[in-house]
């Protein structure tokens, strides 16, 4: 007589069958999916048609890293191959332990656990592989009009792809961060410049490399910001000598051999003094003379726009510890608020003058940032914001007003904004105001006066509010 079979054991034995038949039926999945990226990528064609579906007529595809697509294809085929062995075997496995599945009672946490871990997680981590995978487009891969999410493909040089690949956690666990994987960036307009950008990764890793720091600014002010790093060394002046004290630095020309002075027409700091606005840097003609600028901010002027850092401070006696110098200039600002024992960091742009090494030699921190970055700062931070020579008249309106709620961020409740000698021509006097005023600061100074018959300076020194939360 046949033995009765327990409704337990009944209700294993479904469940077994309904296991098989998922993994059975993702087993199928996975291969066609492998079957159609295969057939996509053109590897069931005759080698003509192989190379006519990689190049085409009118080579839409020449230079594009065909090596670097593979390698591509590879990892995620190993994926979804050690997939597939490990549910074949987990198959395998259930049919060799026929007998104890039908006394052991699996609940449903169990198999939700099981497809979880083992099936789910690993199809997607296949999956978001294949997603990275972008083929190359007829419609041309050369121009800017690539859409390409993420821009993997759209760069031939390999140091810009592995830079831009996420990378993954070495334990399999969530990083520092709580995410899965680190993407580097890089701004979205180093698209636009492809060429120079790859010229500008092209380089020997771990040998020296190019002297091209202007190469790279030219692309920062075109947006392509921020750039790549890079796995090269950096040059440096092969006479290098070691700075002056920092008493000593803060109002005194360094030494010449410590700049490399390949791409300025200025080869020493003795042609820079030279009041010469040919040589580029017009907007801080003088700024390399020590004697002139001690003078600036501690001595009386004429002019009411210029205000004394000593009745600045006076204002906020005992406040002012860190601060931002927004501007162009060699750091004479920051060296004035040194010696009160208030740290600033100057933003620097080498505009025809090694301004950066300049404020790094004064024992001064430089910061390399352009209009268009969004400054390293977190929130409501800085006791100081000052502002000169760079911020003028010639600015766009919006862009001025992206600036200003980016200070607002950084500034903390309390912390004082100096905007110092702005002039704009006299008709647009008016809008600038407002962009000033749209933050409802508190006015400490306010002064205005003439530069010329039409256009005038303006001064102001304003206070950011507590806000309520």
């Amino acid at each position: 007589m046949a033995r009765l079979c327990h409704p337990k054991c009944r209700l294993g034995n479904k469940s077994m069958g309904w296991l098989q038949i998922l993994l059975g039926g993702l087993v199928i999945i996975l291969s066609i999916c492998s079957l159609v990226k295969f057939y996509s990528a053109g590897f069931f064609f005759h080698n003509e048609d192989i190379c006519r579906q990689f190049t085409g007529v009118k080579d839409a595809y020449e230079g594009f890293d065909i090596k670097a697509l593979s390698d591509r294809v590879g990892e995620v085929l190993n994926k979804l191959e050690s997939l597939q062995e490990k549910l074949e075997s987990a198959v395998q496995q259930m049919e060799k332990d026929k007998e104890t599945l039908r006394t052991t009672n699996i609940t449903k946490f169990e198999y939700k656990k099981y497809l979880e871990e083992d099936v789910i997680r690993p199809l997607y981590a296949a999956h978001i592989s294949l997603r990275l995978i972008r083929l190359p487009k007829a419609e041309g891969i050369h121009n800017s009009t690539m859409k390409e999410d993420p821009l993997i493909n759209t760069f031939v040089i390999e140091e810009i792809r592995k830079y831009i690949t996420p990378k993954e956690s070495r334990t399999g666990k969530l990083n520092i961060y709580g995410t899965e994987r680190i993407y580097n960036t890089i701004g979205h307009a180093c698209v636009l410049y492809k060429k120079e950008l790859e010229e500008y990764m092209s380089y020997d890793i771990g040998s020296y490399c190019n002297d091209d720091w202007n190469l790279a600014q030219k692309l920062m002010l075109n947006g392509c910001d921020p750039l790549p790093r890079r796995r090269c060394l950096t040059r440096a002046s092969m006479v290098y000598q070691k700075p002056y004290p920092i008493n000593e630095s803060l109002w005194k020309l360094p030494d010449d051999r410590n700049v490399r002075w390949s791409n300025y027409q200025c080869r020493n700091f003795k042609c820079l003094m030279g009041n010469n606005t040919k040589k580029g840097y017009f907007k801080c003609v003088g700024c390399f003379e020590m004697e002139k600028e001690k003078l600036k901010w501690v001595t009386n002027s004429s002019l009411s726009v210029d205000f004394l850092i000593s009745d600045v401070l006076t204002i906020k006696p005992g406040e002012m510890r860190i601060g931002l110098d927004f501007g162009i200039g060699t750091g004479s600002f920051a060296a004035r608020m040194r010696e009160h024992n208030i740290t600033v960091v100057s933003t620097a742009l080498n505009l025809k003058a090694p301004f950066n090494e300049m404020i790094a030699l004064r024992g001064l921190i430089p910061l390399f940032v352009t209009l268009n970055q969004r400054l390293p700062f977190f929130d409501n931070t800085m006791d100081m914001i000052h502002t000169s020579g760079f911020l003028d008249g010639w600015i766009d309106l919006q862009l001025l007003d992206f600036i200003l709620f980016d200070w607002d961020r950084i500034l903390r409740p309390g912390g004082l904004l100096w905007i110092d000698r702005f002039f704009c021509v006299r008709k647009d006097l008016d809008d600038f105001m407002y962009m000033f005023l749209q933050l409802r600061y508190k006015k400490h100074k306010w002064a205005i006066s003439p530069k010329s018959k039409d256009e005038v300076y303006f001064s102001a020194l304003l206070e950011k509010p507590p806000r309520a939360i």
